[in-house]
């Protein structure tokens, strides 16, 4: 089995991403491999933040991402966990259905052996002649029989340990699944999630009322630089909660990129949204975060918001763009506030 990576950008986004690949692997001198490709790919996208913090540690440190380098990122990065997980699980679903295929043939072949027993003990009845060869005519069939019986619950046995693993691998299968779509730090949805959500409820015939919601932590690299990256992830955890927090059930919470958050609000007017993301904000600027095991605050954190709302014939790209263009009106305007596409 392999598994190879999912995508769900816009012709018009990788034509960005491949803007953005060719300054990354021009400004670092990386050779254009395909496998350093896919690793710039997901670094300029943002959809995998291990790999993003990995390769900015080997930049600060000035390291050369060479052959080994990229083949290590690639290894541990792209084709991660979830590779092994699937292998593993396609690999049981292997041996699963082997094992039962064998014990199906072998107890077919014996059910066959006791009907031709049978159809031969029928034929020693209808030619018996005294009670004696009678009697050894019924054993015998007794015996067949008990027999049959014995692989009938071999079988049923078989059959039910075969179920249990298949469950267990079912179930394996669906945290797989669930990892996968999983921003490892936040815990929220990753970007290929969001991806996959927001389409969906794009395509759909009839769209319910909906909005998007963009947010970004401000002077978030301040946090990082002052604090360490170590804290600043802290944070990200924290904002994380306070989106699921206020988020209502029916809501997609993701980790767009970096430190950007957003919320697919499906069954949610601009109003609604609005009065959400407004809690969320004064919620996180009223935190007074501290370091780990230290009474030191590390100052407000706050966060900028913007809004959009689906509108007839949009597409992806024009949600999304709406929603980027209030947040930046947000940043504009100062920072720290909500701002919706009708205000921006």
């Amino acid at each position: 089995m392999s598994l190879i990576s999912s995508y769900e950008y816009t012709e018009e986004q990788n034509s960005h991403f491949l803007r953005q690949i060719l300054q990354f692997i021009t400004a670092h001198k990386i050779l254009p491999t395909p496998i350093n490709y896919a690793i710039s790919y997901e670094y300029v996208s943002g959809s995998n933040q291990k790999l993003m913090v990995a390769v900015d540690l080997l930049l600060e440190q000035q390291k050369t991402i060479d052959e080994d380098s990229s083949i290590k990122l690639y290894r541990q990065y792209i084709c991660d966990d979830s590779f092994e997980s699937f292998n593993k699980i396609n690999k049981g679903l292997e041996s699963l259905i082997k094992n039962t295929r064998e014990t199906v043939a072998a107890t077919s072949q014996k059910a066959s052996d006791a009907g031709d027993a049978f159809e031969e003990q029928a034929l020693t009845i209808a030619s018996v002649k005294n009670t004696a060869d009678l009697q050894k005519a019924i054993s015998d069939i007794v015996l067949e029989t008990n027999g049959l019986a014995d692989i009938s619950k071999t079988l049923k046995n078989e059959l039910d340990s075969a179920n249990q693993e298949m469950e267990q691998l079912r179930s394996e299968l669906v945290k797989v699944r669930a990892s996968a779509a999983t921003d490892a730090l936040t815990g929220l949805m990753n970007r290929g999630a969001f991806d996959k959500a927001l389409n969906k409820l794009i395509n759909q015939p009839n769209s319910p009322e909906a909005c998007l919601t963009m947010l970004d932590l401000d002077h978030f690299k301040k946090v990082n630089d002052n604090f360490g990256h170590l804290l600043g992830d802290n944070v990200l955890k924290f904002t994380a909660k306070l989106l699921k927090k206020h988020a209502e059930p029916q809501h997609y919470v993701a980790r767009y990129g970096g430190e950007e958050l957003a919320i697919i609000m499906p069954k949610t007017s601009l109003k609604k949204a609005a009065e959400i993301a407004e809690k969320i904000r004064v919620a996180l600027g009223s935190s007074r975060l501290k370091k780990k095991n230290s009474s030191e605050s590390i100052g407000q954190i706050t966060v900028s918001i913007g809004i959009s709302k689906l509108k007839q014939n949009d597409t992806v790209e024009d949600f999304i763009v709406r929603a980027d263009n209030a947040l930046y009106k947000a940043k504009e305007l100062g920072r720290n506030r909500v701002e919706t596409e009708m205000t921006a």
